[in-house]
Formats: structure tokens, sequence, C-alpha cells
């Protein structure tokens, strides 16, 4: 299987050159960008599989020098496999990741949405901790983020807050956060010192393009309104806050909220965003259902409702219920120390589409 599709992508890559080599492609710069765009992406696979095939032949090569009568070019053949074999493992494993299905959504920005769940405001509060948290890991990978809008409570948590993230790698690493984030603390206003358990919801949702998803204006109603909360008296006393309601071929409304700038218009603009990101993920999650794909491999749609991630304060740990791993230095990981939670949520998610695309075992 992994032979075939190897010559269908060697095939197609050499279909391309050809193709850009026409007259009538050449003078067509959208189209040659397109399909320069496609050969780049299948480069890495060709070259990676010609590197393979010829340590193959080096390997065929040496193993002939086994049969014959010359002791000393045998023993130079030995050395010359065991260092051919170690770079066809090596080759093997590149190649391998090569071909993993690509979520073609991990190049685009992100959209995180965090919400209080159960706990009252000590759920707020931890949402906000969750904010933070994305906020200074975004600040260590170099990513701009920019607030969208935020609706917090009398304590200095938030209700809701949501937060555009620009960069590189932004959506193919903040994709696994989305779920259920469950916290196990003390209070600041338990007076008796008991633990409590509360929780808070976040999704991380692709930022699409307008070609991607569309919006006829018939099918949403936008409302205009004085932004309250935070933000200075030019926020508070002019109808800068945008309210967008969407209610075509969705099971229930789809409302988007937001008054963190003083232009009505870019108000307007970042709701539209958020909303085709909504709208996008809702199309994802239909489609991944009818195909069947692991949850894992669903984890950027937005979905809330699985629980993937345990803070408890009290042991320093943070537990991860789709690693089955355990973290420590639970105050370093609020504090954006990411990655090595990432790195490993990546690594399971690879293993899971190598062995959906048959590549493994």
């Amino acid at each position: 299987m992994m032979r075939e599709r190897l010559r269908g992508i060697a095939a197609r890559y050499h279909e391309l050159t050809e193709l850009m080599a026409q007259p009538a492609v050449a003078t067509d710069h959208v189209r040659l960008a397109q399909l320069a765009r496609e050969q780049r992406e299948l480069e890495p696979i060709v070259t990676t599989s010609q590197a393979l095939q010829a340590i193959e032949e080096q390997i065929r090569e040496a193993s002939a020098l086994l049969d014959g009568d010359d002791a000393e070019l045998r023993l130079l053949a030995l050395d010359e496999l065991d260092v051919l074999h170690a770079r066809h493992r090596q080759l093997d494993g590149e190649l391998l990741l090569l071909l993993v299905p690509r979520d073609p959504n991990d190049s685009r920005n992100a959209i995180i949405e965090l919400r209080q769940g159960e706990g009252g405001d000590e759920a707020a509060l931890f949402a906000a901790d969750l904010f933070r948290m994305y906020m200074r890991y975004a600040e260590r990978r170099g990513w701009k983020t920019e607030l969208v809008g935020a609706s917090e409570n009398a304590v200095g948590g938030y209700k809701e807050i949501i937060v555009e993230v620009r960069g590189e790698g932004a959506y193919s690493r903040l994709k696994y956060e989305g779920g259920v984030h469950r916290v196990q603390r003390v209070p600041a206003t338990e007076a008796r010192g008991r633990i409590h358990t509360s929780t808070a919801t976040c999704a991380v949702l692709p930022e699409v393009a307008e070609s991607d998803i569309e919006l006829r204006a018939e099918d949403y109603r936008v409302d205009v309104f004085r932004a309250g909360g935070h933000g200075g008296q030019g926020v508070n006393t002019t109808d800068s806050a945008v309210r967008i309601v969407y209610r075509a071929g969705t099971p229930e409304e789809i409302v988007v909220t937001c008054q963190d700038g003083r232009s009505q218009l870019k108000n307007k603009a970042a709701a539209l965003t958020v909303l085709r990101a909504r709208l996008y993920a809702l199309q994802e999650e239909r489609r991944r259902k009818e195909l069947g794909e692991t949850r894992l491999a669903q984890v950027g749609s937005g979905e809330r409702a699985e629980k993937i991630r345990t803070y408890n304060f009290p042991q320093d740990r943070v537990t991860d219920h789709r690693l089955g791993q355990n973290f420590s230095n639970l105050p370093g990981l609020l504090d954006g120390e990411l990655d090595r939670v990432v790195d490993a949520l990546i690594m399971l998610d690879t293993t899971e589409r190598l062995q959906s695309a048959g590549l493994s075992g």
C-alpha cells in the first residue's frame, strides 16, 4: 500500500512539472502558483523516497559482497551495512511522518473561546487563569494576540472570553486544548480550606477566510449597543459594541458579541470572523463524524463536552486524560510552559493518524 502511494505521489510530482512548463499555465499566474504550491508539498516526500531507494540499492550491493571470498571485503561490507541500515531506519521513519494525512487547518490562525463551567465564581476565575496561560504561551512562541470580546464577573473572572491568536503553527498546536478543563484547589473565598472542583470549557477554532464560508446578509441579524465594563470613556459612551445573531441551517441560534474595540466596524468584522470560524467548525464536525475519525483528530472542532485535563493544585499535578499522563510544576504550566504537554499530544495524534492511514504496524 505504501509503495503504491509513493508511486502515485511521484507520478503526480512529475505531472506537475510538465503542467507548469506548458505555455498556457506559465502565463496564468494564479494557476501556476496553485500547481507550484502543490508540488512544494509533495517534494519532501519524493526526495525522501528517492533517498530511501538509493540506500536500498547500496544495501543490496553491500550484501552481495558478503558472498565473496575476500574476508577483508566482507568485514568492510558488514561495517557499511550497519551504517546503511541505520540510515534506512531514519529515512523510513521520516517518510512515514511525511505520509501522515495532514490537517488542512494547521496553517491557519486560531480563535480561542473560554467559558466558565461548573463552580460559579471559582469557575470564572479558572477561565481567567486559562486565558492568561494561553496568552503567556502565545508570547513564548512569538504569536500575536487580539482580544475579540470578554464578559467579566464581579470577582475578576470571565464568564466568557474570546481571543484571536495569529502566528506560524498557532492552530496546529492550540487545537489540542479544546474540551473541558477541571481544577481542584482551595478557592480564595473558602474560609474552611476545603478543596473545590470547578470547570471551564475551551473551544479552539481555525480562523477561516471569507471565501471559505459564505455569509448572506439575510441569514444573520446585527445589533449594536453601548459597550459596558472596562474599556475607557470612548468605548462606554458610543454604540460600538456589536452582537450578531445567526439562525440559518443550524439547530439553534449562534450568537457572537464583540465590544472590545472602539470602532463599530472593527467589532463587526471581528464578530463575523468568529461566526465564520464557528460555522466552519460545525461543517468539519459533521464531516468527521461521517468519516468516523478518532476523537483526538477532532480536537480542534470546537467540541467542549469531553474532560481533557485536570489541574490539581494541592498535589502540584496536571493530568491530561487523553495521554493518561501526569505533569508536575503546575505553576509553570499556567505560566505558559505548555510545549511538554502539546508535544506529547502531537506524538499521540501522529500515531493515530499513521494507524488510520494503514502506515503503522
